[in-house]
C-alpha cells in the first residue's frame, strides 16, 4: 500500500523538475541578488532601505530588512506563488536532504555553534519561552526561580506555566544598581536564591530596561553547582531570553552553558519579521512535552498515522510549532545568517559595542543626566539606558523624535530612555543624538 507522500510523489509526474535536488535553491538564487560587498561600514548602511533624515536608535526592536533578506523574501514568495501546494508539500514533509526546514537549521547552525537537531524554529522570543516552561515536567512543591529584570513575556510564560501546573514562581534582583553590576554580585544574587526545589531558572541575557549584559556563563556555573547530587528531575534548567544578545555579541548560544536559548531574530539579526529560533542542549530537550503539535516531525507525523500514542523521546524537531506560517520569511532566515556571517560576527560585535561606548562616554560625562547601562563592556552590549533630570523618559524621546532622532522608552515599571547604536548607525550619528539629549538637559 502507497503512502501519501508515494503516492503523491507517484501522481505529480510534471514536478519532476521542481522536486529535482537543488532546485529549490536554485529557484531561490534565480530572483535573488548576489550578497554585496560589505567591507565598510556605509556598504552596510546602503543594504537598508530605512527613512532618510532620520537617526534610526530603536534598531532592535523591530529591525528593517536589509537587501539580501529582502531579496530573498522575495524569491520565497515567487516561488511558492509560482508552486505553492509542490513547494511546501514537498519541501516540508519529507525526510530527504532537500527539506527546507532542515536546510534552514543547517545553515544557521554554523552561526549558532550548534548541531542542527538542536534548534527548533519559532516565530519570536514570547513563543520559544512559553514553549519551554510549558513543557517543564513540573510537580507539586516544584518552583520556577527568575528575576525582577526580565520582561512583560518572560514573567507571563512563567507565570502561565506554573498556575496550570499548580507550582509557585519567585523573582529576584540579580544587582542592587543597574551601572555598578558585577559577575560576583550577580552570581552570588543568585546562588543564594536557588533552594532544592527550584526546577527551572529564567533570565535575561541582555535586559531591555537598563542594558545591562547578564554574565550567563557565569550563572550557568551557579545552576550546574547547585545541581550536584541532584537526580535528573530535580536538576534546574537554566532558560535564557538572548534576543537583545543574538546578532550583537560574539559569544556562540551553545557556549554560554544553559540549557535553553529563546530569541527572535527579527531584532539585532535582521532577520524577517515574525522568526526566531529555540536552542536547546541535546540531552535537555528529553525533559519537555511539547505543547503545539509539529510540522517538522515525521516521526510525530507517522506515530499518528498509526494511532501510535506510546511516550517518546522530545527532540526539538518536536518543539517545532506547527501549522503553515508566512513561510517565506521563515525560509529567509538564512540569508540574514549569511549576511551577519558576510560581515563577520567579530566585526560586528566590535562595531556595536565602539558605538556604544561612545554613547555611553559622552552620556556620563552629562550634567543632569544619570546612565543606567554599565560602561564595562562585558556587562552590556547594544542598549543604552538614562535619564535626564526633570524631564519624563518619555518627553526626552519626543523631543529626540522633534529633532528626527528615533530613541524610545523602555516598558516597564521603571522606565528610562534609551538609545541603541547599531550596524545603521555611525559615529557622527552617536554625537548629534549625544548633542540633542546635552540639549535637552540644558547643556
Amino acid at each position: 500500500m502507497l503512502s501519501r507522500r508515494e503516492f503523491l510523489a507517484a501522481g505529480l509526474t510534471t514536478a519532476a523538475t521542481a522536486l529535482a535536488p537543488g532546485a529549490l535553491r536554485a529557484a531561490i538564487e534565480k530572483h535573488s541578488s548576489p550578497l554585496p560587498g560589505l567591507s565598510t561600514w556605509s556598504s552596510v548602511r546602503e543594504q537598508f532601505s530605512l527613512a532618510p533624515g532620520q537617526l534610526h536608535f530603536a534598531s532592535f526592536y523591530l529591525a528593517s530588512h536589509p537587501k539580501p533578506v529582502r531579496d530573498a523574501i522575495d524569491a520565497f514568495r515567487r516561488t511558492l506563488d509560482a508552486e505553492p501546494f509542490l513547494v511546501v508539500d514537498h519541501r516540508m514533509f519529507t525526510d530527504s536532504p532537500d527539506n527546507v526546514q532542515m536546510l534552514i537549521r543547517n545553515d544557521i547552525s554554523g552561526y549558532l555553534g550548534a548541531r542542527p537537531d538542536e534548534i527548533a524554529l519559532t516565530a519570536n522570543t514570547t513563543t520559544g519561552l512559553a514553549m519551554v516552561y510549558a513543557g517543564l515536567p513540573l510537580r507539586a512543591g516544584d518552583e520556577i526561580l527568575t528575576t525582577t529584570h526580565d520582561h512583560y513575556s518572560h514573567h507571563e510564560a512563567i507565570r502561565f506555566a506554573a498556575a496550570k501546573a499548580g507550582v509557585s514562581m519567585r523573582k529576584v534582583p540579580l544587582y542592587d544598581r543597574a551601572s555598578h553590576v558585577t559577575t560576583a554580585e550577580a552570581a552570588e544574587k543568585l546562588a543564594a536564591a536557588i533552594r532544592p526545589n527550584t526546577r527551572a531558572v529564567g533570565v535575561t541575557w541582555v535586559h531591555s530596561s537598563t542594558g545591562v549584559r547578564l554574565p550567563i556563563r557565569a550563572l550557568a556555573d551557579v545552576v550546574r553547582d547547585a545541581n550536584r547530587g541532584r537526580d535528573e528531575h530535580d536538576q534546574a534548567l537554566l532558560v535564557v531570553d538572548g534576543v537583545h544578545g543574538l546578532g550583537a555579541v560574539d559569544e556562540s548560544v551553545s557556549a554560554l552553558g544553559c540549557d535553553f536559548f529563546a530569541a527572535g531574530t527579527h531584532k539585532w539579526m535582521f532577520a524577517p519579521r515574525g522568526t526566531g529560533i529555540l536552542w536547546g542542549r541535546a540531552d535537555r530537550w528529553p525533559r519537555l512535552r511539547p505543547t503545539i503539535p509539529t510540522f517538522a516531525s515525521l516521526d510525530a507525523f507517522n506515530a499518528w498515522m498509526r494511532e501510535d500514542t506510546a511516550p517518546r523521546p522530545t527532540t526539538a524537531f518536536d518543539m517545532s510549532p506547527g501549522g503553515f506560517h508566512a513561510f517565506e520569511h521563515q525560509w529567509a532566515m538564512t540569508a540574514a545568517f549569511a549576511f551577519h556571517e558576510r560581515i563577520g560576527r567579530a566585526r560586528v560585535a566590535r562595531r556595536i559595542r565602539d558605538l556604544n561606548d561612545r554613547c555611553k562616554a559622552g552620556l556620563a560625562a552629562m550634567r543632569r543626566v544619570t546612565l543606567h547601562t554599565p560602561r564595562d563592556p562585558e556587562l552590556s552590549a547594544g542598549l543604552v539606558a538614562f535619564e535626564v533630570d526633570g524631564v519624563s523618559p518619555e518627553d526626552v524621546v519626543k523631543r529626540l523624535l522633534a529633532r528626527r532622532i528615533v530613541a524610545s522608552t523602555s516598558p516597564y515599571r521603571v522606565t528610562y530612555a534609551r538609545l541603541a547604536p547599531s550596524l545603521v548607525n555611525d559615529p557622527a550619528e552617536v554625537d548629534r543624538a549625544l548633542e540633542a539629549v546635552r540639549a535637552i538637559a540644558g547643556g
